[in-house]
């Protein structure tokens, strides 16, 4: 079991910056793949970015690249999100997951098996 507790969101204005944070327990951490997905209210959940247990593997939606970076730092057991030139679009419910596979990342809900609770970040016009 892997635990994750997503924190750092919060109210923006429109062109601004926000990081966020998400702290694993329980398993290793450097074993697991990590993802980003964001909810907007009424739509679906959909894939943000993901960085490999390594750390030299990452993909991003394209919408968010160019302003949104995902770091991990192992020995401190957290992943990031360092996000730039928020849109108010873009305000949603963000959740970090967590998945074993081996180096690999992954862009569907579907393959992760952990998730946080999530953290909203709202981006005022």
């Amino acid at each position: 079991q892997v635990q994750l507790v997503e924190s750092g969101g919060g109210l923006v204005q429109a062109g601004g910056s926000l990081r966020l944070s998400c702290a694993a327990s329980g398993r290793t951490f450097s074993d697991y793949t990590m993802g980003w997905f964001r909810q907007a209210p009424g739509k679906e959940r959909d894939f943000v970015t993901t960085i490999s247990w390594r750390g030299n593997n990452i993909y991003y939606a394209d919408s968010v690249k160019g302003r949104f970076t995902i770091s991990r730092d192992n020995a401190k057991n957290t992943v990031y999100l360092q996000m730039n030139k928020l849109k108010p679009e873009e305000t949603a419910v963000y959740y970090c997951a967590a998945q074993y596979m081996l180096g690999r990342v992954g862009v569907r809900e579907s393959e992760y098996a952990y998730w946080g609770q999530g953290t909203q970040v709202t981006v005022s016009s």
